[in-house]
């Protein structure tokens, strides 16, 4: 006889019990930060049952990033929002030639420009 396999529903859970003892070494805010990714991850069960992926964790990460994500662009639509009522541009990351001309002659430019160019999406 075959086995029964399990819902993605249990394997979340099973993910989330496996990380217990990590979350208990987290601090209370952490811990609810950990726990609200696993919320997201549960938002994602149908799409993490139909990829049926080899390694289950798989799914439960994108799901939890597919929401981290979604929520980055929200931020960055209510902070366009923000900017155009208050008549402030919203910055546009550096181009490759504005780049290029701020780098010294290593090649690099400052930190203040790296850092930049990471924050922008």
């Amino acid at each position: 006889m075959g086995r029964t396999v399990p819902t993605f529903t249990m394997v979340i859970q099973q993910e989330m019990e496996s990380w217990t003892k990590f979350r208990r070494g987290l601090r209370k805010e952490d811990q609810e930060a950990l726990d609200e990714l696993f919320r997201a991850a549960r938002l994602q069960l149908a799409g993490s049952a139909y990829a049926a992926r080899p390694i289950p964790f798989e799914s439960v990460a994108m799901s939890m990033l597919l929401a981290q994500h979604r929520m980055i662009r929200e931020v960055q639509r209510s902070l366009a929002v923000i900017l155009e009522k208050t008549g402030r541009a919203v910055s546009e990351p550096p181009s490759a030639a504005t780049a290029g001309e701020k780098q010294g002659e290593g090649g690099r430019g400052t930190d203040d420009d790296t850092h930049h160019r990471r924050l922008a999406v």
